[in-house]
């Protein structure tokens, strides 16, 4: 039985790369704990992923398949990873803390009389306990959690945990599951996918986003820009340009949108205010495009540039396709 189990989130026919950040994770947590990692599959005709999973780290990959489950539902799928913990009875189970996996977490851990930690950075083991590191108060601080019982579940945010390969067995094993249909709570009628071919914020490595400085709709200087950096990219928006109608909610960044953990977050005529920095606050390098020598985005930036986004991201365009093609 594996010592660590992680649940591999699939989206549109694809395994996320957040799935590899947990293999990878928790590859770590299962050498020091002297066991296995698992790795759970949950859908219709998703074993064909488990090879890509062993690549990071993963001894055994089970398989919980069921009609039912060809799309998310939140009932079917808690008990298929519910019924998957029980079997294999891991010490430590891990999920990515996605729209999906703040939904699957906490109702897996009912059915278990479980607690979750919660959008976890970091991980560490004081013997056998899971000690997981979280931001508190919009990013101000961070706290130290753990489980007091077993199987201690922890959510850990997107794009923080390093990618390593690391090849194991990834033996199938599957899990005979058959979903209790009377406790299903909602009907999926229609999926309205993204299928523009964006990278998804929450896994890009490069934001590029913009704010009520933007003035109007047109993103075009920022699309340009993350077309120059190439897939890894995308673009973003506060809460301000999302309730102007310039950009989709999906598109939103901070504490009523996304929370994001890029390499490079590129905040242009964002002011920062204090939801916003709880959204992108975590980025590793934050640079900042402002008019506003006085705006608070700048007390959170790596590298500040005061001026007329709409002058300078022109110049830092050509600057940036000049680099790259040398």
């Amino acid at each position: 039985m594996s010592k660590v189990l992680i649940y591999a989130e699939i989206k549109a026919g694809k395994i996320k790369k957040s799935a590899f950040e947990l293999a990878s994770e928790g590859r770590k947590l299962a050498d020091a704990l002297g066991g296995d990692l698992g790795g759970i599959l949950i859908g219709s005709g998703v074993e064909s992923f488990g090879p890509e999973l062993a690549k990071f780290g993963v001894d055994t990959v089970y398989v919980a398949e069921a009609p039912e489950l060809e799309n998310y539902n939140s009932e079917y799928f808690a008990q298929a990873l519910a019924q998957a913990i029980t079997e294999t009875s891991p010490e430590i189970v891990l999920i990515t803390h996605t729209m999906q996996g703040k939904d699957l977490a906490p109702r897996t851990a009912a059915k278990l009389g479980a607690a979750v930690m919660a959008d976890c950075v970091s991980f560490r083991l004081e013997g056998s306990t899971l000690i997981g590191k979280r931001p508190m108060f919009a990013g101000k601080c961070f706290a130290e959690c753990s489980a007091t019982a077993s199987p201690q579940i922890a959510t850990a945010r997107p794009n923080v945990l390093e990618v390593v390969e690391n090849a194991k067995a990834g033996a199938i094993s599957k899990i005979a599951f058959t979903p209790d249909t009377s406790r299903s709570t909602y009907v999926t009628k229609e999926l309205n996918l993204d299928t523009s071919g964006k990278v998804d914020l929450t896994e890009a490595e490069i934001i590029i986003s913009g704010g009520r400085g933007m003035g109007g709709s047109d993103y075009s200087l920022l699309e340009e820009m993350a077309a120059i950096f190439g897939p890894r990219a995308t673009v973003g928006a506060s809460r301000a340009a999302v309730d102007a109608g310039w950009r989709k909610h999906s598109d939103q960044v901070g504490q009523t949108g996304k929370t994001v953990t890029p390499n490079l977050y590129i905040a242009c005529g964002i002011s920062g205010s204090i939801q916003h920095l709880a959204g992108m606050g975590s980025s590793k390098v934050i640079v900042a495009i402002n008019k506003d020598p006085e705006a608070p985005i700048f007390t959170k930036a790596d590298y500040g540039i005061v001026g007329d986004l709409f002058k300078v991201l022109p110049e830092f365009n050509n600057e940036l396709k000049a680099i790259l093609a040398e």
